[in-house]
């Protein structure tokens, strides 16, 4: 790659922007590296940075475009949160996929074989979702009501795999790889006793044994399946590998670990941890990003970690908060620039009274100083106070 210094407003659609005048975590642009596509793009980057650093030697290819999300929720009438196009779009995405997978896992409980291509069709429009309104895709994620906790757990690692492997620029061909594999790392609990799975106690040795074989029992699965690729049944196999060499079936460590089974082995770390299962309670967002940051180079890659992180978000949307007043509110958009001061949307007073009138406020507006300041002082765990924060979506 030849760098050469451009100032902003001197881009050109077609030019591939490599580096920026400051970090990237400093900006909104959600992927370290991409094409600008037109003369709105050009005014976009120009109004963040001066000046970039594009790749001389770029001639075009398959490279992710810098994601410009529109505002994504209003406040309608009686204080409900309106969802717009692209969130009711994820919404039938997110569904089919579950419906899909349902179908899949309930055919191999019939004896059927397993059908990947209709995996892989289910997930292409979860992905172009993701493409269009990442936090939309991501708020449905959090808020999975229906169905088994693997099926969704399985559509909810899609999810995340999706929005992390965009965030970090792989090409199309491998995020649909990784997401189909996170859709399937789960097969093989197909053939895993119901009782053990649905069992609230603790599990025996032996109970752990059969859980832990659910990774080779999903390999053979995909083998007998037609036209699986190699990448995939990899992502199958090796989810519960660690960076340390802690996990299993192999003991694999660092690099031993392919790229797409240590992003899907993380993911589906995260969604286990704020999702509620017959054996432990879901835990809230932050806590489980605060848990991922302190096993970073130990459990998972360090620096995987901490694109998932700026991904996501430390207090993503639809996430239950508590701010310095006491109030409680739903956190609604992101802010790329201050990922501290997102939008919320303040449901409950300092008295934890419900408002006549829901509040939606911008955390990061520099009007709101002295004793109107505002800020996150913790995230609480969903249903605190009664506060489902499904029931202010339509």
């Amino acid at each position: 790659m030849r760098l050469v210094e451009v100032s902003a407003i001197n881009l050109r659609p077609g030019m591939f922007v490599a580096e920026l005048d400051r970090p990237w975590l400093d900006t909104p642009f959600s992927i370290q590296g991409f094409v600008v596509r037109d003369d709105d793009d050009v005014m976009y980057v120009a109004k963040h940075v001066d000046h970039v650093y594009v790749d001389a030697d770029y001639h075009g290819g398959d490279i992710f475009l810098p994601q410009t999300e529109s505002s994504s929720i209003a406040l309608g009438g009686g204080g409900v949160l309106s969802l717009k196009a692209d969130f009711a779009q994820a919404k039938l995405s997110f569904a089919s996929a579950a419906d899909t997978l349902d179908g899949v896992f309930n055919s191999l409980n019939g004896g059927l074989e397993l059908d990947i291509g209709t995996v892989k069709d289910a997930v292409r429009p979860l992905i172009d979702s993701v493409f269009q309104n990442s936090q939309a895709v991501a708020a449905l994620a959090r808020m999975k009501d229906t169905g088994e906790y693997r099926y969704n757990h399985s559509i909810a690692m899609a999810v995340w795999a999706a929005i992390l492997g965009r965030h970090i620029g792989l090409h199309r061909d491998e995020l649909e790889k990784l997401v189909t594999g996170c859709a399937m790392c789960d097969v093989g609990m197909s053939r895993i006793p119901r009782e053990i799975l649905d069992q609230s106690e603790s599990l025996s040795d032996k109970q752990r044994k059969q859980i832990r074989a659910h990774t080779q029992l999903g390999v053979d699965l995909l083998k007998r399946s037609k036209n699986v690729d190699l990448e995939i049944v990899v992502v199958v196999e090796s989810h519960h590998e660690r960076h340390d060499g802690s996990g299993y079936p192999k003991g694999l460590s660092g690099s031993e670990i392919s790229l797409l089974a240590r992003i899907a082995g993380l993911v589906d770390s995260y969604d286990a941890m704020i999702s509620t299962r017959p054996h432990a309670p879901g835990r809230s967002s932050f806590e489980a990003t605060q848990e991922l940051l302190d096993s970073k180079n130990i459990l998972f890659q360090g620096a995987l970690v901490e694109q998932f992180v700026q991904a996501i978000g430390l207090f993503p949307v639809t996430a239950l908060v508590e701010l310095n007043t006491g109030e409680v509110a739903i956190v609604v958009e992101q802010n790329p620039m201050r990922r501290l001061k997102p939008e919320v949307l303040i449901v409950l007073d300092a008295q934890k009274q419900a408002k006549q009138h829901n509040e939606l406020l911008n955390l990061a507006d520099r009007q709101l100083v002295g004793e109107e300041a505002r800020w996150i002082v913790r995230e609480l765990a969903p249903g605190t106070y009664g506060i489902d924060s499904q029931d202010f979506f339509i």
